[in-house]
């Protein structure tokens, strides 16, 4: 759409047409992104916000790896389909737990598939003789490998003045392409890792500083900087202040003491169920809040599913868009070569 408006503005505004034409055309400019699941339900596109959030072991981060392996992928490759965008990922880690293995294996194994797949629907025999690859089929997924992960790029931030500086540079790159394509997704692992730290640091009132306020505020001009110089999905993790089984008495009677002036038998609450509001509320600036366009919420359940392996067993987790509402949980367990929905 940008690019139709900075050829002949006058020309693509002249057009007479009813607005839900309008919107139509507009949107086709910007197609919805296809993304692994369970990310798949909400229709994306460029210019979203898009927050994972829950705790510890929920899968927010394999999430961004499945979703930077689909971006960093072409469409289709030396006549194999692979489904992919082609595209540049700018993956900004401030959790400094990022997994380069992970990714690797992750990205080796859709190439396999993909290989795998073309060979199958072309008739051939199988690529692999006794769990052995012929140096061609390793040449070729290597090459396209190292192609791929040119298209990662990736910034460690270890405190939020890094993180503003990074993503200066984010806008920067995002004037050139990166092999052949510009970036596409911004991904940041996690989004409240320093807000303790900008919180204890908080200058006294009488002296000039940057606040927590200022520091979102910061973070947020930036990216919308960023957003309108480059059209990109932003994919955010989020974790919990409070993990499960963590909350304290006294934040508990906090968060409880309305309900208990009144009947608190009547009123029917748990103090399980309170220490579950507690661990999951909102502790980001309201300029952040404003800022989403789309929230998906991660739990790790109790209940186990069996793996291929018949030895092995996978925990459950569960996904829940709540923005926008779409009224459903899913299923599903993380392996070794992604996410699998469970029925």
């Amino acid at each position: 759409m940008a690019g139709e408006a900075g050829r002949d503005p006058r020309a693509w505004l002249a057009v007479n047409e009813t607005a839900a034409a309008f919107l139509s055309r507009s949107l086709s400019s910007w197609p919805p992104i296809t993304l692994p699941p369970p990310l798949h339900r909400a229709p994306l596109r460029p210019g979203n916000v898009v927050e994972i959030a829950g705790p510890s072991n929920s899968g927010k981060s394999h999430l961004l790896l499945m979703a930077a392996v689909q971006c960093i992928l072409p469409k289709e490759w030396e006549g194999i389909y692979f489904g992919g965008l082609g595209r540049a990922v700018m993956y900004l880690d401030l959790d400094c737990r990022f997994d380069v293995l992970r990714l690797a294996q992750i990205l080796r194994n859709r190439i396999a598939e993909g290989c795998r797949s073309a060979h199958l629907r072309n008739g051939d025999p199988e690529p692999e003789n006794n769990g052995t690859k012929d140096e061609f089929q390793c040449s070729l997924e290597n090459t396209l490998f190292s192609d791929c992960m040119q298209r990662f790029l990736y910034a460690r931030c270890c405190n939020s003045p890094e993180f503003i500086a990074a993503l200066k540079t984010v806008q920067s790159q995002s004037r050139r392409e990166v092999s052949g394509a510009g970036i596409y997704f911004v991904m940041i692992d996690s989004i409240g890792a320093f807000y303790w730290i900008d919180r204890g640091s908080q200058p006294a009132r009488e002296n000039k500083g940057r606040t927590l306020q200022s520091i979102t505020e910061s973070v947020v001009h930036e990216l919308r900087k960023l957003l309108q110089l480059q059209p990109a999905l932003v994919l955010v993790t989020k974790a919990p202040i409070y993990g499960e089984g963590t909350t304290t008495a006294n934040d508990f009677n906090r968060v409880s003491s309305k309900y208990m002036l009144g009947d608190s038998t009547g009123l029917g609450y748990s103090r399980q169920g309170e220490e579950k509001t507690v661990s999951n509320r909102e502790y980001m600036p309201s300029i952040w809040q404003s800022f989403i366009t789309h929230r998906i919420n991660l739990q790790v359940e109790e209940a186990e599913v069996p793996s291929v392996l018949e030895s092995e067993v996978l925990p459950m987790h569960t996904s829940e868009w709540v923005q926008p509402c779409l009224k459903m949980k899913e299923k599903f367990s993380i392996m070794d070569d992604g996410v699998s929905l469970i029925q």
